[in-house]
């Protein structure tokens, strides 16, 4: 068997006014991420670790921000198009690891559900998806409610 890690990592500005997305859920919030997608930082982060430990590059230079077929297009659909990627050489998620840092707004009432929508789409059971929040303790730009960012480690697998 053939095993591999991947870390990524990712950062979005927040700006009032947008939606927030989060793990492929919409939090409520008054403020949202600002990017070329819907700027789901999580799953972003989580697109990097999964290309990475699969020695794909990362989701730049798959998904460039520079083409118009990725504007406002949903991050699910880049998850299932990165493990669409990796299964077309024999890998599989064996596990994920995500932790997300805002200050603002609370995740925590919002964590099942973002591994509801994520499990599905890495084919992977609930349990091997591991999703945390934490706050900056108010510093940084995270801490100044600036923006969100995540990182995320996976563990992938070959027969």
């Amino acid at each position: 068997m053939n095993i591999r890690v991947g870390m990524g990592f990712d950062v979005h500005q927040l700006q009032p006014g947008l939606p927030l997305w989060l793990g492929g859920v919409q939090i409520p919030h008054t403020h949202g991420l600002l990017g070329h997608s819907d700027a789901d930082v999580l799953i972003h982060a989580l697109c990097d670790a999964l290309l990475g430990a699969a020695s794909l590059r990362d989701i730049g230079w798959h998904f460039p921000d520079t083409a118009s077929e990725y504007a406002g297009i949903r991050s699910t659909r880049l998850l299932e198009a990165t493990m669409q990627l990796l299964a077309e050489r024999g890998w599989h998620l064996v596990n994920a690891d995500v932790t997300v840092m805002a200050q603002q707004p609370k995740l925590s009432p919002h964590i099942e559900s973002m591994r509801a929508a994520l499990a599905p789409i890495l084919n992977a059971d609930l349990d091997a998806v591991s999703i945390k929040a934490t706050t900056t303790e108010k510093l940084g730009f995270t801490g100044r409610g600036e923006g969100i960012a995540a990182q995320a480690v996976v563990l992938i697998s070959r027969d």
